[in-house]
Order: C-alpha cells, then structure tokens, then sequence
C-alpha cells in the first residue's frame, strides 16, 4: 500500500463521519420538511417505500411539495420569531463581549501563578448540568427569589421586581450560560499579545489607553469575532432558557420549535422551521470558518 492511501484515508474519515451524522439526517429533514401532515404514525407523507418498487418511489417524490415553507412566509408569527431570536442573540452577544473583555484582559494581565486557577473559574460552571444551573437562576429571579428577597432587606425596593418571565430573564440567563465562550477565546488572543510591544509604545510616549486602543485591542480582534460567533450561533436556536425564564410572550425560533413537533405535532412545518434556521445560520458559519482560515494562514 502507497504511503498516499493512509492519508486519504484520514481524510476521507471525516467526510464520512460528516455525511454519516449530518447529511443524511439533514436530508431526512428536508424530505419531512417537504412533506404534508397527516394523522398517522409518522405524521407525515408520503413515506418512501421500496415495497412498491421504483413507481412507488416516483410517486412519492412526486407527492413533496414547498407548502410549508409557503406558510411560513404567509404566517407573520415565523418571521417575528426569527427576527426576534436575531434580536436576543445579538443584544446577547453584545452584553457578553462588554463583559467578558474586561474579565478576559483581568486575567491576562494577572500573575502567572494566578491565571490557571482564574481560568479554572471561568469553566468551572460546565461541571453542573446546564438544566440544574437554569433552575438556579429561577429561584434567583423570582418574586419571592433571593435577588428580590435581598433588595427588599437592603431597603432598596419595596415591592418584588418583575423580572422571570420577562426578556430581561432570558438575557441574564443567555449571558450567564455563554459568558465563558465569549471570555475563553477573548483571554487565549490576549494573553499571546507580546508585552514588550505596550513597554515600547509607552516609551515612545503613548498613554495607556491609547496603547490599548492602538495595539491590544486589533491584535485581540480574532478572540472577539470567536468568541461573539461562539455565542451569536448557539444563543439564536435557543430553547431551554427561553421556555424557563422566558414568558409566554417570549417568541424565538428554538421555542416555536419545539411547539410544533411536540405540541402541534406538525413536523412538516417544524422542518420547515429547522430548514430556514439553518439557512440563516450558514451566513455566520461560513464567515467564521473564512475567519479562521484566514488566521490560520496568517499564523502560517
């Protein structure tokens, strides 16, 4: 065997596991995405069948049509909701970039000795259970919830602050659980940045904000195009947080979801939904990925 043919071969690794774990479920949803819903187990058709040969294989495919994706454009609920969860995930991003920067630089700037323990921090939250960490912050934020309980001490209010159910529960809890992608990527920029380079500007007679204005802050841009792509692609399918902190007039896309598989049991329009989602997440995808070429190279 060529010494080529084991290199194909861990090349041609990932493209099946890609078409394997991706494309074919992607295929599956595009199928039921264009398919009409019925009362039955599945609840929608056609279904394909090799029973009645390549005729009953024609008709099928004969029978898909767009009309769920026609509904979705029709009914203004789907749009609100994809603009919507646009909104949250972007407001979102920009609340953990305002944070997480000022954290991150902390950390770099910290003594050597400091910075495992400080970086432990930040992931120490993955250690409990997602779910678990989301049911904390209901019995935070609630009326009769220690953050209210605290302020009524402190005599700051006098009354509970309406905040669950509310869009400002679904930032906090947003921003609480994608903080450390957005700090993470943010510190690993930072921290590579060469000292000497703000000792030389400050010689030169740069201030300190301008040293940062002028050099810290365009060799950490990679960290920030990361880290808010870390956090803008996962927060705008959002379900959990959204269902749990969020009310009943909370609209995003991952909650509309969910809705129509299991409460509306309409999957045609529910992989309709998941299509256009996608669609809409392959914009910021592919400019991540340029992102990352491109500074590959670079490093290269």
């Amino acid at each position: 065997m060529s010494t080529s043919a084991p290199r194909r071969l861990l090349i041609l690794l990932p493209y099946l596991w890609l078409g394997l774990f991706f494309l074919v479920p992607f295929l599956i949803v595009i199928k039921i995405a264009l398919s009409d819903s019925v009362t039955a187990s599945p609840p929608y058709a056609p279904t394909f069948s090799l029973d009645e040969g390549l005729a009953g294989l024609r008709a099928a495919f004969a029978a898909l049509d767009f009309e769920n994706f026609l509904w979705l454009a029709e009914d203004g609920i789907y749009l609100k909701a994809y603009l919507n969860s646009v909104k949250v995930a972007a407001i979102a991003t920009l609340l953990c970039l305002m944070i997480g920067y000022p954290v991150a630089y902390a950390m770099a700037k910290a003594p050597q000795e400091w910075r495992k323990t400080l970086l432990l921090l930040v992931i120490l939250p993955f250690w409990t259970s997602f779910l678990i960490r989301i049911y904390a912050w209901i019995g935070i934020l609630k009326n009769e919830g220690f953050l209210n309980l605290t302020l009524m001490k402190l005599g700051l209010i006098d009354q509970p602050l309406a905040i669950m159910h509310t869009e400002i529960a679904v930032y906090v809890g947003i921003v609480y659980s994608y903080l450390p992608f957005m700090i993470l990527p943010l510190y690993a920029s930072l921290e590579r940045i060469d000292g000497r380079l703000l000792e030389a500007a400050e010689d030169l007679g740069c201030s300190a904000f301008a040293a940062f204005r002028q050099i810290t802050l365009p060799l950490s841009l990679p960290g920030v195009v990361v880290g808010c792509f870390l956090v803008f692609i996962p927060a705008i399918g959002e379900f959990v947080i959204p269902d749990l902190l969020g009310g009943s007039g909370t609209l995003m896309i991952g909650k509309t979801l969910w809705l129509e598989f299991f409460s509306n049991r309409d999957w045609g329009v529910a992989a309709a939904v998941a299509i256009v989602l996608l669609t809409i997440l392959i914009v910021p995808i592919v400019l991540f990925q340029r992102h990352q070429q491109k500074h590959q190279e670079e490093l290269g």
